[in-house]
């Protein structure tokens, strides 16, 4: 990215994280001591800001000199899943790789009633997952109970607990969200590592909610 254009993507920053905190140009002036025509100047691009008062300002507004002057790019924002398939169930994983480093990992899911689930295809692993349903209707076995859970509403549960998720009475599909240990479990079954490379054959695999 340009020089110019960046700079004025951290002007727009500094006055957005300005304005969310509801602080007018007083405040923050005070907050990083510089006069508030002085800000006023650096926030419309009259006058050029210097690493001193970058650090000041990251420092007063609670962020980062890296996240205040990290560049604008297209690649960073538009995500082109690939799809992974196995019987009755098609997975778009919609996170970055580094997403697995915040510890949250989401994916799209389409299952289709040819997936076995229920006694017998319950799986336990650590963490937690939720999903939301966005067509179709979700049976969800945990543990001995046997849910519904349909267009619009969303279930969240320990995946300690034994489960699976299948459909109900046609194909759905389903937003889901979990942590690394729940992504590793998910990976493992479809005979995967998280990076899509194969498991080395003396790994056992691991059932997948």
């Amino acid at each position: 990215m340009p020089e110019a254009d960046l700079s004025e993507v951290v002007r727009q920053r500094i006055r957005g994280l300005r304005q969310a905190r509801g602080w007018s140009l007083d405040a923050l002036a005070a907050r990083c001591h510089l006069s508030p025509s002085a800000l006023s100047r650096l926030e419309t691009g009259n006058r050029r800001i210097d690493l001193d008062q970058l650090v000041a300002l990251a420092r007063a507004l609670g962020t980062t000199l890296d996240q205040l002057v990290e560049p604008v790019d297209d690649t960073d924002v538009i995500i082109r899943p690939v799809r992974h398939q196995e019987p009755g169930l098609t997975t778009w994983v919609l996170s970055r790789d580094a997403a697995q480093h915040s510890g949250r990992l989401v994916a799209k899911m389409r299952i289709t009633p040819e997936r076995r689930t229920g006694p017998g295809h319950l799986a336990v692993h650590p963490g937690r997952e939720w999903f939301t349903v966005l067509t179709g209707t979700v049976l969800l076995h945990l543990g001995e109970r046997r849910l519904t859970v349909g267009a619009g509403e969303a279930a969240e549960f320990s995946t300690m607990i034994p489960h699976s998720i299948g459909a109900l009475d046609g194909p759905v599909e389903i937003l889901t969200m979990f942590d690394q240990d729940g992504e590793r479990a998910h990976a493992e079954s479809s005979g995967e590592t998280p990076n899509g490379r194969p498991i080395p054959e003396d790994r056992p695999a691991a059932g997948a909610p």
